[in-house]
């Protein structure tokens, strides 16, 4: 309870605000999605979070789980409002703990990208994924860090759906592991060295 509390408070004035970071992997809530390629950001956070043995607690709009590193603080964002709705727990949060655009990193599915790959930028359009989409409407700039995972594109033509909300196959579960461990360094990373070392450091790798 004193955890709530403490993430409830309106002002937070014992950290500074460019010390607040908002870690948010898309995906879709229910457990018919918990091994889908399309929720490999809600993957990547309870990667992360059973790593720092930090539990996830139900709050407004999604679960949250606090990772202090360093000095900092991450508030790792997994929205319960399903993908098409991103967009309305990463405002609230953003707003709620004061934290800035550029220090959220938004963890997604790239069916351009082949299995693993990694691309983190700063900035760029939706690419067609409605998650990314609405977090554009809400925030009103597609101004904002973004990590990219790849899922590949190996479906065939109109099973695009099916394939997204598809599970792994047996060979990508046998690399995801040294993938989410990759994908945990580099959210350390884009707290700890900022966006641009992180993605001169880890992108394509």
């Amino acid at each position: 309870m004193k955890w709530l509390k403490r993430i409830f408070k309106t002002n937070d004035t014992n950290i500074d605000s460019m010390k607040k970071f908002l870690i948010v992997g898309l995906g879709n809530i229910g457990l018919e999605y918990v091994n889908t390629r399309h929720n490999i950001g809600f993957k990547v956070l309870d990667y992360m979070a059973n790593q720092e043995s930090c539990g996830f607690q139900t709050v407004k709009l999604g679960d949250v789980a606090e990772v202090k590193i360093k000095g900092r603080s991450l508030f790792l964002l997994k929205p319960n409002t399903y993908m098409n709705l991103s967009g309305k727990a990463v405002k609230y949060w953003m707003e709620k703990e004061n934290i800035p655009k550029e220090n959220i990193l938004v963890i997604t599915d790239d069916l351009n990208l082949p299995f693993g790959t990694i691309r983190i930028k700063s900035k760029g359009s939706d690419g067609g994924h409605n998650g990314l989409k609405n977090i554009q409407l809400l925030l009103n700039t597609t101004e904002y860090p973004r990590f990219r995972f790849g899922i590949s594109d190996t479906f065939k033509k109109g099973q695009q759906v099916n394939y997204v909300l598809g599970e792994w196959s047996e060979e990508e579960k046998e690399k995801l592991k040294e993938r989410l461990e990759v994908a945990t360094e580099i959210i350390k990373s884009f707290a700890l060295a900022g966006l641009n070392n992180t993605m001169n450091t880890f992108n394509g790798k």
